[in-house]
């Protein structure tokens, strides 16, 4: 198994103190957060993209390049590019820029996002939301893989002869397609035999099992050969103590503070949108959340395993509000004491020679 740090750049008050950090500062604690991924051999790195609520990760692109700058080795991932309110032309031109100047550490993972109220930003019809992200990616991934490329589409202007600038470093990015709650990113991965990301963050796991299922089996229907259908899952946040009761006891208050602050009334009851685990002890044993002794926290990322067969476990440990000296500490228990163990457990060859395709 390999793993990846993800951040939303979450900017809220802490749901304890009230103290919310500058935007500079907060930005500051995500590229510390990157460098200190690398440092302890996590595998890649990777920014959401939101355009509202209490996040700063409108221009992921620009954070994950000055993250390359402080780095040499580490993939540079989205979590998830938001393609169908994006212009594939500017997206193909800034990834492939990053692409080139981190040396070919670049993966998009590309969604329609999960964030309401996006599309009217963008004077898009939500509605629509899917046809939008169906045909914004085929036009990426023709404009990643051909030159002087003729197009005409519903979505933005017809194309005649383009090439866009500079190329990708060392051909097409891989691309996965974000999974939540519909059917829709499934089949459009399946359809392209492009990698899964499943969100694995809020629902319980059989939502996501059954998503997993459907790429599985229709990767397989469009003719793909099974044993290159690549999966990842994010998860909850992260929040490690020596044992069990130690967690419960140091992490309740802010764990269901935070749930409390992140409580959309407006989408209650739609999909995606607001944890049902409401109680810490409830997170524990039956969210996607990761929280417990190290041992926990392994049992139930090979519990995701067993569901979905991945080869990537995303983490976030910045979602809960912990300073930058306990996100530090927490990511580096991850990698000592619950790494390991899942890398000889679940082993995996993406992103080894025998295993890149």
């Amino acid at each position: 198994m390999k793993f990846q740090v993800l951040s939303l750049i979450q900017h809220a008050p802490h749901p304890l103190t009230g103290e919310l950090r500058s935007p500079a500062d907060r930005f500051e604690d995500v590229l510390e957060l990157g460098a200190a991924a690398e440092r302890l051999g996590f595998d890649a790195f990777s920014v959401g993209e939101r355009h509202a609520g209490a996040f700063l990760s409108s221009g992921p692109a620009v954070v994950l390049g000055a993250l390359a700058a402080r780095t040499s080795r580490i993939r540079l991932l989205t979590g998830v590019t938001v393609l169908a309110i994006l212009d594939p032309v500017r997206v193909a031109e800034d990834f492939a820029t990053l692409d080139q100047v981190s040396r070919g550490r670049v993966e998009l993972v590309v969604g329609k996002g999960a964030e309401a109220g996006h599309f009217d930003l963008f004077g898009l019809d939500e509605a629509r939301q899917w046809d939008l992200q169906r045909e914004k990616y085929e036009l990426l991934r023709r404009l990643w893989t051909e030159e002087g490329v003729d197009w005409e589409g519903e979505f933005r202007p017809a194309l005649k002869g383009v090439t866009t600038v500079p190329r990708p470093y060392a051909g097409l990015p891989r691309i996965w397609h974000g999974s939540a709650t519909s059917l829709e990113s499934t089949e459009l991965a399946a359809k392209h035999g492009d990698p899964l990301f499943t969100a694995n963050a809020i629902q319980p796991r059989a939502a996501y099992a059954r998503l997993v299922a459907h790429y599985r089996e229709r990767f397989e229907a469009y003719g793909h050969d099974p044993a290159r259908a690549r999966v990842a899952a994010g998860s909850g946040g992260l929040l490690i103590a020596d044992t069990h009761e130690r967690a419960v006891a140091r992490y309740r208050e802010v764990y269901e503070a935070s749930v409390r602050q992140g409580f959309k009334p407006h989408l209650a009851g739609k999909a995606g949108y607001n944890t049902p685990f409401r109680t810490i002890e409830d997170a524990i044993e039956n969210g996607p959340q990761l929280i417990g002794s190290p041992q926990q926290i392994i049992d139930k990322i090979l519990g995701f395993h067993s569901a979905y067969g991945h080869d990537l476990q995303s983490i976030s440990v910045d979602a809960y509000g912990l300073g930058r000296a306990e996100q530090a500490e927490t990511l580096q228990r991850f990698a000592e004491d619950v790494a390991p163990v899942l890398r000889r457990e679940a082993p995996s060859t993406l992103w080894e020679p025998e295993g890149e395709a």
